[in-house]
């Protein structure tokens, strides 16, 4: 079996909302995570931007919340996506967000 897990916290950068052509709501927000980690006992800053994106109606009670700025917890798995010119990058598509206070 393999594993495919991530879960990440941050504030929202951007938020964009967009119907696929089956109708499915899909919500892409960009997360930025920065925080500091020990490796080989060094204390490290870590920084990324990754979007995020939150399909179907499960997510409708926190959509309205979901503003630049906003500190959240995004959890669910890790795909390959591709764009229209080519390029790829990691996406984390959610299957739990939570807002942080």
């Amino acid at each position: 079996m393999t594993t495919n897990h991530l879960v990440l916290s941050g504030s929202i950068l951007r938020s964009r909302q967009f119907d696929s052509p089956a109708g499915i709501v899909h919500r892409v927000i960009t997360l930025e995570h920065k925080s500091q980690r020990f490796e080989a006992e060094l204390l490290r800053n870590v920084y990324c931007q990754i979007q995020v994106v939150l399909s179907g109606e499960r997510f409708n009670s926190v959509a309205d919340n979901l503003k630049v700025g906003v500190e959240i917890e995004a959890s669910g798995f890790i795909n390959l996506q591709q764009s229209r010119n080519g390029q790829t990058r990691l996406v984390l598509h959610a299957e739990n967000v939570e807002l942080k206070n």
